[in-house]
This record gives C-alpha cells, sequence and structure tokens, in this order.
C-alpha cells in the first residue's frame, strides 16, 4: 500500500513538473492522470517478462498512457468542457486529445521509467537478506 501511494504521489508530482517546464502551468487533473499512470506502468512492468525488450515495454506503455490521456481528455474536455488541453491544431490528432507527437514523448518518458523500475528490483533483491 506505501509503495502504491508512493508511486502515485511521484507520478503526479513528476508529471506535474513536466507540465509546468512544458508548458508554464498544470492542472489538478493532469497530477491525478500522472499518478495513475505511473502505477499502470509500474503494473506492466510487473506483468510483463523482463524478456520483453525495453522498447516494446515503452511501446506498450506509450499506448497505456494515450488511451488514459484520451478517456481523460473525452471526460474533462469534451463532456464536462473543462478545456484543459486541446492538440485540434496538431497533425494526426484524434477529436483534440491525443496526438502521435505526444505519444512518441510518452514512449521516450517510459524509458527512464522502466529503467528505474529495473534498477529498484535490483536494489530491493540485494538487499534482500538471504
Amino acid at each position: 500500500m506505501l509503495r502504491n501511494t508512493t508511486l502515485f504521489f511521484v507520478g503526479a508530482f513528476g508529471y506535474g513538473q513536466i507540465e509546468l517546464l512544458y508548458r508554464g502551468y498544470t492542472h489538478w487533473t493532469m497530477l491525478a492522470a500522472g499518478g495513475v499512470i505511473l502505477l499502470v506502468l509500474r503494473g506492466l512492468d510487473c506483468v510483463l517478462p523482463r524478456r520483453v525488450p525495453l522498447l516494446a515495454r515503452c511501446a506498450v506503455g506509450s499506448g497505456c498512457t494515450t488511451g488514459l490521456e484520451l478517456a481523460m481528455g473525452l471526460i474533462c474536455n469534451r463532456m464536462l468542457g473543462m478545456g484543459i488541453w486541446d492538440y485540434s491544431d496538431r497533425w494526426g490528432n484524434l477529436w483534440g486529445q491525443i496526438c502521435p507527437r505526444f505519444s512518441f514523448y510518452w514512449f521516450l518518458l517510459c524509458i527512464p521509467v522502466f529503467v528505474c523500475f529495473a534498477c529498484a528490483d535490483r536494489l530491493r533483491a540485494a538487499l534482500r537478506p538471504a
């Protein structure tokens, strides 16, 4: 429970920081999305066998992140009219909520996330009493 709570807040804080650097502002829903997606990525990391190549893991992670972004966008932006983001002017966008450019960014961001998970698992295994 503590590990999942910690992961949620690390994801929320990390995503919020990325948004602040990229756009200059963020929204509380993006913090929630960042927390949820880090938990989803950790779940993927635990389910996918280690023999699955890193880039394949990142492709799956990017797909999950993009899917969450689409769901949040359809609910928050389209249904509730919150206007948090709009990718209508981006190439390949879907309903102004997702686009290939940001899916690629999520792919790149998954690389250090999955590497950190692997390092944490190795460290935990090394510290486990024999």
